[in-house]
């Protein structure tokens, strides 16, 4: 095999995978959209509250969803009106706005997480060596292109 050829054969191999990854994702929306109904919460709103591990800039946040500042304070606003976010200037540069959970946005991340870390069944077929294997590959990968 040449040189180009295996870079091809890689280039399959990954776009598979790649392809297979994004399959099992959107397999899980009808999970998402339940929880979404069930917090009373659109998608962006639940992924703002899922990357506030700590507080953040509002820059931040909105490169993580892949969408302008405009948009990112709109999602903010409704989830400041709900009392589960605050914004705040950064102590150590007060022209940077952090959001912040409050202790009530603290309680509805700890669902979602709690929520979105209920697996599908077909999980049930992996052995548990092949769940190990799985989490270690998953972790390799660097999606933050």
């Amino acid at each position: 095999m040449t040189v180009s050829e295996a870079s091809e054969t890689r280039r399959e191999l990954e776009g598979d995978a790649w392809e297979a990854l994004s399959r099992l994702w959107f397999s899980r929306k009808p999970v998402l959209m339940e929880l979404a109904r069930e917090l009373d919460l659109f998608p962006p709103q639940i992924m703002v509250i899922q990357t506030l591990d700590e507080p953040k800039p509002m820059r931040q946040v909105a490169d993580f969803l892949s969408c302008n500042s405009s948009n990112l304070t709109g999602i903010t606003d409704r989830l400041e009106e709900r009392g589960l976010v605050r914004r705040t200037l950064d102590p150590d540069d007060r022209r940077v706005r952090l959001l912040v959970l409050t202790d009530e946005g603290r309680k509805v991340r700890r669902r979602i997480k709690d929520h979105l870390r209920s697996p599908s069944q077909s999980m049930e077929g992996l052995t548990d060596e092949e769940l190990e294997t799985l989490i270690r590959l998953l972790s390799k990968l660097d999606v933050a292109d």
